[in-house]
């Protein structure tokens, strides 16, 4: 049987590199733990961490080709992260100018979470721990 130990990373493509290194970092709060600029691709690589855990390589190429990422779309459905409370984590995302959806609650958990999008319409869920 696979041994699979954790997730180690999600890569992400973005279409404007400063707006979503922005995104990431100053309204997610996402360390950096290394920026690289690799010149014969044209494309910034922008690792980040969470909590001091390696999480996300956010990359940039020019003229990247858009595909769906609405949650019902085929593919990845949307990258989630638990919070303690969504009312704080609402207000937060206001405050950064943020629009969220509004507030549903999991039929299984009885736990609340809502969605942002990210700079390129990425969704983005918060999970009420």
């Amino acid at each position: 049987m696979l041994h699979l130990n954790k997730v180690h990373h999600i890569a992400i493509i973005c279409s404007d590199y400063q707006k979503s290194k922005t995104f990431y970092t100053d309204v997610l709060g996402l360390t950096i733990i290394r920026e690289i600029y690799r010149e014969e691709r044209e494309s910034y690589k922008l690792d980040l961490a969470l909590n001091g855990v390696y999480t996300i390589e956010l990359f940039s190429f020019p003229n990247p080709s858009q595909r769906p990422s609405r949650p019902e779309a085929t593919g990845l459905r949307h990258l989630a992260f638990e919070v303690n409370d969504i009312n704080e984590t609402i207000d937060f995302l206001t405050s950064k100018n943020i629009v969220s959806e509004a507030v549903r609650l999991d039929p299984t958990t009885d736990k609340k979470f809502t969605f942002v999008a990210d700079p390129d319409n990425l969704p983005i869920e918060f999970y009420e721990k």
